[in-house]
């Protein structure tokens, strides 16, 4: 063997070596504080629970929200595009996903229309989730003074981390109004969820004193990639009780605590009569499922709702079957809702807490994503989630023990192959 053909051997052994350690690095899931669910202490009716919440999860239980719940995009779209219009002084605006299509274009000149009226105008993308976005928009935005960060962009000193991404959705408004929920910019999000066309979305309109806390998510996110520190009336204004709610927005981060994760947990721990959770990618890890396991064990009735068919990534539909054995056989409501790809996300714990956001109930979000949830603690509020929540129930199928067994061996070989990938789905 000559030296070159040696050297072309230790190169690519060097290579593969490297590609290798990118691989495990990103594919191995990130810490975890949890090894074991979280004991049930109080009900969500007990003071207890609410000074547990607001101590461990790093944001104060704020009086004076008010909520306004917005159902599909219909309803989503049109309020946050007027939001946007009567911007004075900033809008800042965080989410996962932004394509092309009609209302990426509406998003885009909107935004534009008050950066070139002399609004602070920020927009931070995710490098990974805005990937399909057509790189005229991003022109046409910073050409009219709106200022666009692609978040994390994948650079080769990066690598170790391209799977930590924000997930988060954040609208914020001249520091007073605040968006979140589960919809992107996208035209799948268009409609009334009528046919598979039109996704099935929940997003939430907020004001109070707890939009300051959306607005530090924001701007924990933004600094990151910009060095700025947001700060002034412009972006936080003295904010005033406007409702009878109590609010309490929680975060993720790459690389620090779980809260988000734990913060579930402590909510399904505090679980007394009903648990309902709806999410698009349903594949929760060990703790979570017996979590949930020993939620039925106290008499807690649960009920999931997970998309069917319809969804916009099989391969998560697959895996999160796997491991739907010891949740039917205990007796856990699993429903696939049929008309559309249903989004959205919610948890609601009896009758007295909702948390809404960005967060869906799977590994990815538990410690992988930056995230942030907005937690509401009012019995007026759950009412009416649980109202939606019964309606999307009411276009469900619910899946027996019976006919999970019986499932095609191809179907239950492909959900064992994809269960594996559990961590990154």
């Amino acid at each position: 063997m000559n030296r070159f053909k040696a050297f072309r051997l230790i190169a690519v052994a060097v290579l593969l070596t490297v590609l290798g350690g990118l691989a495990v690095l990103n594919l191995t899931p990130d810490r975890r504080e949890l090894d074991r669910p979280v004991p049930h202490a109080a009900g969500t009716s007990d003071a207890e629970f609410l000074r547990t919440m607001a101590g461990l999860y790093g944001s104060n239980l704020l009086t004076g929200t008010q909520i306004e719940t917005l159902v599909n995009g219909d309803r989503i779209f049109p309020a946050m595009l007027d939001a946007i219009a009567a911007a004075e002084q900033s809008v800042n605006f965080e989410t996962y996903v932004y394509w092309s299509g009609d209302i990426a274009v509406r998003f885009a000149d909107a935004l534009s229309e008050r950066a070139l009226a002399g609004v602070e105008v920020r927009v931070l993308l995710d490098w990974v989730g805005s990937a399909q976005m057509d790189p005229a928009l991003i022109d046409r935005m910073e050409a009219a003074g709106v200022r666009v960060v692609r978040f994390r962009p994948v650079r080769w000193y990066t690598l170790t981390r391209v799977n930590n991404r924000t997930h988060r959705k954040l609208l914020v408004v001249d520091g007073r109004v605040g968006f979140t929920g589960g919809v992107g910019v996208g035209d799948e999000w268009l409609g009334d969820a009528r046919h598979p066309d039109e996704w099935r979305e929940t997003h939430y309109r907020v004001t109070g004193p707890v939009v300051a806390m959306m607005q530090g998510a924001f701007a924990e996110n933004w600094v990151e990639d910009t060095g700025e520190v947001l700060q002034g009336p412009r972006h936080f204004p003295a904010l005033e009780p406007v409702g009878d709610m109590v609010g309490q927005l929680v975060t993720s981060s790459t690389g620090s605590r779980n809260s988000i994760h734990l913060m579930l947990m402590t909510a399904i721990a505090s679980a007394e009569s009903h648990l309902r959770i709806t999410s698009p990618y349903f594949v929760p890890d060990d703790v979570a499922i017996n979590q949930l396991l020993e939620a039925r064990a106290r008499g807690v009735t649960v009920d999931i709702i997970v998309p069917s068919a319809h969804t916009d990534f099989a391969l998560v539909r697959h895996a999160s079957r796997h491991f739907w054995g010891p949740l039917l056989e205990a007796g856990v409501g699993i429903y696939e809702y049929q008309p559309t790809f249903i989004h959205a996300k919610l948890l609601i714990v009896d009758t007295g807490f909702v948390s809404v956001g960005s967060t869906n109930f799977d590994e990815r979000s538990f410690r992988l994503n930056d995230e942030a949830n907005l937690n509401v603690f009012n019995a007026e509020f759950a009412r009416e989630q649980i109202e939606i929540f019964e309606r999307d129930l009411a276009q469900s199928v619910r899946i027996t023990v019976d006919s999970w067994e019986r499932r095609p061996w191809r179907k239950r070989a492909g959900d064992w192959f994809w269960s594996w990938f559990r961590p990154q789905l």
